[in-house]
């Protein structure tokens, strides 16, 4: 391969290295083109791409993109799963893989920063997986969404009472010029707080996703024990930074009445 063509090659790995949420390697010896391409089709249901990859380019890439940690996986011939999307369905897809074909191994991966090990990266396929997890959250979120409906519109009901006495208490010529200001704030400021609630509320549902994967990720024991040490406490930091902020986005959501 001409050189410019490898320059070229290294700097795509490493946008897909750099793009990616994990990654996950696999030896793939032994599996014919046809398995090779079903299971790429596989892979692509959960958002996930396979490519076969010479260990050589991918060090360089990998190395290009700050992870030095892949050198030591990258034995023997490699398939890498570049996950976009939820990398434990991405596992659970590859370890159903690998009892149909069994030449498929899973050397290892890496995620949030560190480099998993072969066994945990075959760990997270006992995860739940995000769906599950956001099935989970969409239940109790719908009880409390319920309850602020119930207060929103009790809060509407009453200052809409208010309007009408204050309406009832001014002169008749002045009532309709008044009562049109008074209504045209009351909306700008509710429309600007209707949205700065829109916006909270969906960092907050995100925020609670991502902490309720960590935690049933640092749950799972069997996670916990074969994961490098590393891995576990840069989760157990960034689960930390997670609940600090799901606290503040609470905390500015209380305040606006959302």
């Amino acid at each position: 391969m001409p050189n410019a063509t490898k320059i070229e090659r290294v700097a795509e790995l490493k946008e897909q290295i750099e793009s990616a949420n994990a990654l996950l390697l696999t030896e793939y010896r032994g599996l014919t083109v046809e398995e090779i391409t079903e299971l790429r089709r596989s892979l692509r249901d959960v958002d996930a791409s396979l490519s076969v990859i010479k260990n050589t380019l991918m060090q360089r890439a990998a190395n290009d993109a700050g992870i030095a940690e892949l050198d030591e996986l990258l034995v023997g011939p490699s398939a890498i799963a570049f996950v976009n999307g939820d990398v434990v369905a991405v596992a659970k897809k590859l370890k159903d893989a690998s009892k149909q074909f069994p030449a498929l191994v899973i050397k290892g991966g890496y995620m949030d920063g560190a480099p998993l090990d072969a066994a945990g990266a075959s760990s997270l396929a006992d995860l739940e997986s995000r769906e599950v997890m956001l099935s989970k959250i969409a239940g109790m979120l719908k009880s409390e969404m319920s309850r602020a409906a119930a207060t929103f519109i009790a809060t509407q009901s009453k200052f809409l009472s208010l309007l009408e006495a204050y309406k009832e208490k001014l002169p008749a010529e002045d009532a309709p010029v008044s009562i049109t200001k008074v209504g045209k704030v009351m909306l700008h400021v509710e429309i600007d707080r209707d949205a700065e609630c829109t916006r909270l509320t969906k960092e907050l549902e995100k925020i609670d996703a991502e902490i309720t994967s960590a935690r049933g990720r640092l749950g799972n024991e069997s996670f916990v024990a074969k994961a490098p040490k590393n891995v576990v406490d840069e989760m157990r930091q960034r689960l930390a930074e997670r609940e600090a902020r799901q606290a503040d986005l609470r905390a500015q959501r209380a305040k606006l009445g959302c």
